[in-house]
């Protein structure tokens, strides 16, 4: 179907691929976030197809690439990844809107096991564009370390009172960002295509930050993270290559769901300077 005007309209269909759960990629993916579960012996971790809404780019981005931003990430864990097995995904535009100066599209990627459909993983990209108009020339930079650091002030964050999960500490240099954002260049691997998009350095790819806080939750809880883990957190700051950060989980509160226990959880992610880039909450099961 042909239609009129922006291509990016809610409902549009952007695609699907057909993936097989491999050993290989498993160990890829552990050796690149340094997440080595004992559980991967088995399953696949949740997020390994963190970045397949990115396959579809064509069919979701706005035109204008210069400045845009990942700003929020939703996650809803279903059931494993099975080594072995086959899933295909599918992707759909399900909102946009617009937010202090920038235009929002929100892409639905879905993973769902090949054989009998069943709904494994389920990602809600929220990706942000600068209008047209305010493409920059001259090598001006819509985001830099500086103006990064002058954030509004926020509410206190976080609220909850419970017990803190054990923190993660990461380092991100330019190897892991290649192993999770490459192999080509783009502005997760590249300084020079980062200039070209409006960033002084590589910028590191906000997908990484929610697969740090998925590894907080499936170390504590395992596999009630697996089947049933929820995630929503806001990308707040740019993380740049060759800076470390810690991944933070404190329990609100706990909720029974049916025959099991549903646990509420604050998540952060701060820079080693007090920076934060990432906040919100998730949340995992247990009997």
């Amino acid at each position: 179907m042909n239609l009129k005007g922006e291509p990016a309209f809610v409902g549009r269909h952007c695609g699907s691929n057909l993936h097989e759960i491999t050993r290989e990629g498993v160990t890829f993916y552990a050796d690149a976030l340094e997440d080595h579960s004992p559980l991967w012996k088995e399953i696949a971790p949740p997020l390994l197809h963190h970045s397949e809404c990115y396959k579809f780019l064509g069919d979701w981005y706005l035109k204008n690439l210069f400045g845009n931003l990942h700003a929020r990430q939703e996650w809803e864990l279903f059931a494993p990844l099975k080594i072995g097995s086959r899933v295909r995904s599918r992707s759909t535009i399900v909102d946009r809107y617009s937010k202090r100066g920038r235009d929002y599209v929100v892409n639905e990627t879905d993973l769902m096991d090949a054989e009998d459909a069943r709904l494994l993983v389920r990602g809600r990209t929220h990706q942000s564009f600068l209008p047209p108009k305010d493409r920059q020339s001259g090598g001006g930079f819509v985001v830099d370390e500086t103006t990064a650091a002058r954030k509004e002030a926020r509410a206190p964050f976080p609220t909850a009172a419970g017990p803190d999960l054990p923190l993660l500490k990461k380092s991100v240099d330019a190897r892991r960002c290649w192993m999770f954002s490459g192999p080509g260049k783009n502005y997760h691997t590249d300084r020079e295509a980062a200039k070209q998009l409006g960033f002084p350095n590589i910028v590191v790819q906000g997908m990484m930050t929610t697969c740090f806080i998925s590894q907080v939750m499936g170390d504590h809880f395992g596999l009630g993270w697996i089947v049933g883990g929820k995630m929503d957190v806001r990308l707040t700051n740019v993380l740049w290559v060759d800076e470390t950060v810690t991944a933070h989980a404190k329990i609100r509160e706990d909720v029974r769901e049916g025959c099991r226990t549903r646990v509420h959880c604050d998540v952060w992610v701060d820079k080693d300077d007090g920076s934060r880039i990432a906040l919100g909450t998730a949340s995992a099961t247990r009997e």
